[in-house]
């Protein structure tokens, strides 16, 4: 029977071994290793004493490895960077069932487009912890540029900074959402005196209504679609939004959804990431979901 305490105390001199011979110092390797380095030397002299050899030679500035040294370096230097490979790689390829990913999106796409997203995502990789942060579109570019979040959702019109890159998601068309049944809805906006309910001035969807020409009458400000929605069910005013809001959330505000031919408000949807590191192996394969949903719009 194996006393697996002595392979593991084995394991654990031996790799001792390898990172006192790569520095060349024991005071090197015991800080590099989080030891004592009268821990490590202990730990060295009772693999010197197992194999009846002294592997290294004190020097002035250090160790370095005499003969028998440099011999077992050679036989186990190869192995033990072929098994910590192997590892690595099935962590970074074929392991991986846990861990978080920090998504944040625009806030509109959360009702039509993060769902499905999260749904493809979570059910291939069910023990993952999916973070989603809804923010607006100034917010999302700078929480994936501070690397507080590692991939984001939003519009290319609100990606301004060099240290991104970005891949298309789909292209949205904007429409008006109103609590009246229009039977005739005048889809040119250019020359109708609107009262809207709209999000702050900083959101990309409102910088879009006034880079359009329109002038609008802003007649409350919110921040969720939710409350925008509860507030156009009022009578207050009609509000624009991205045409694939669901009809069945329309419906329970008894709300109408119409086109709009004039101007044209549309928008690109992208995936932003940041383009001085590679993405982990996670937020790779979250970014192939949204692709892959995308095209199924």
């Amino acid at each position: 029977m194996h006393d697996f305490r002595s392979i593991d105390n084995l394991d654990r001199s031996l790799r001792c071994f390898l990172r006192i011979a790569q520095l060349g110092s024991v005071s090197k390797a015991a800080d590099d290793l989080g030891q004592s380095q009268s821990s490590l030397s202990k730990q060295l002299n009772t693999l010197e004493q197992s194999l009846g050899q002294v592997l290294f030679t004190r020097t002035g500035r250090g160790v370095s490895l005499n003969d028998a040294g440099e011999l077992l370096r050679q036989a186990i230097e190869p192995a033990y960077s072929r098994i910590d490979g192997a590892i690595h790689a099935m962590r970074q390829d074929h392991g991986i069932n846990s861990g978080t990913v920090r998504l944040a999106t625009v806030h509109t796409l959360s009702y039509y487009f993060m769902s499905d997203v999260a749904a493809a995502f979570m059910s291939s990789h069910p023990a993952v912890n999916l973070s989603l942060l809804g923010r607006s579109s100034p917010e999302v570019v700078a929480l994936v540029a501070n690397g507080k979040a590692d991939v984001g959702f939003v519009y290319d019109s609100a990606v301004d900074c060099g240290g991104l890159v970005s891949h298309t998601l789909f292209d949205d068309q904007m429409c008006r959402i109103s609590a009246k049944q229009e039977p005739f809805p005048n889809a040119d906006l250019n020359h109708q005196a609107l009262r809207l309910i709209g999000f702050p001035p900083h959101y990309a969807l409102r910088r879009m209504i006034h880079s359009s020409g329109l002038h609008p009458e802003f007649v409350a400000e919110v921040e969720t679609i939710d409350a925008m929605l509860r507030l156009v069910a009022s009578g207050l005013g009609d509000c624009i939004l991205p045409s694939r809001i669901p009809d069945s959330l329309l419906h329970e505000h008894n709300l109408h959804k119409y086109p709009i031919e004039q101007p044209s408000l549309h928008r690109r949807v992208v995936a932003i990431l940041r383009a001085d590191r590679d993405p982990q192996i996670l937020t790779s394969r979250l970014l192939e979901c949204a692709l892959r949903t995308a095209q199924s719009l």
